[in-house]
């Protein structure tokens, strides 16, 4: 079973369709319990940095979410669920991310005609061998809608960047902790097939 972390996230309900369409069984909850006991977890994100971390305080799942991500289950960050993963976001200055990995969120900067936000399909390189990406061909297309972007602190954790002005480190991978800055919830076939990847971590050992 899939835990989604329910915290008023906007993109809740279709990351939970998205795993009904691969055969996936998934559960909306903040119950930690429920969210302990499950396979893998989903943290989903839309809207501002501070916002949802406010959110995360009120519902006491900062340390369950430290603790899950500690325990070596699968864990998947989407979206604001991925800049939430790090340590500080130009969006909330003064906000404390979750920081359980290392890098900061910037502004995507203006110019070249380029329009903020940076929103709809944009295409992928692939680097590091990330897990999430198997079976996907470079350069495939994926959906974005967001202003700010990871610049993580180890580019070895990257495994796809997508260009935009700026290098956008779009999907991240260290040990059990995976995050994609796109919505694989609304990237079609491509996006079906990361969560596919998602799901099947575990399950070949």
């Amino acid at each position: 079973m899939i835990a989604i972390i329910d915290y008023d996230a906007g993109n809740i309900r279709s990351v939970e369709k998205a795993l009904a369409a691969i055969g996936e069984e998934a559960v909306v909850s903040r119950d930690p319990a429920v969210l302990r006991s499950a396979d893998k977890v989903i943290l989903p994100g839309v809207g501002a940095f501070g916002d949802c971390m406010d959110n995360l305080n009120r519902y006491n799942l900062v340390p369950v979410i430290r603790e899950i991500a500690a325990s070596g289950k699968p864990f998947l960050g989407i979206c604001l669920g991925l800049q939430l993963l790090f340590e500080r976001s130009e969006e909330s200055p003064g906000v404390e991310g979750l920081g359980i990995l290392k890098g900061e969120v910037l502004r995507i900067p203006e110019g070249d005609g380029l329009k903020i936000p940076h929103m709809g399909w944009n295409s992928l390189h692939l680097v590091n061998e990330g897990r999430l990406f198997k079976g996907i061909p470079e350069q495939s297309y994926v959906y974005f809608v967001h202003s700010f972007y990871l610049k993580a602190a180890d580019e070895k954790i990257v495994k796809a960047t997508a260009d935009y002005g700026v290098t956008i480190h779009a999907s991240v991978e260290k040990d059990n902790v995976f995050a994609t800055q796109f919505h694989p919830e609304k990237s079609s076939d491509t996006g079906l097939q990361i969560l596919r990847n998602f799901a099947s971590i575990g399950k070949e050992d």
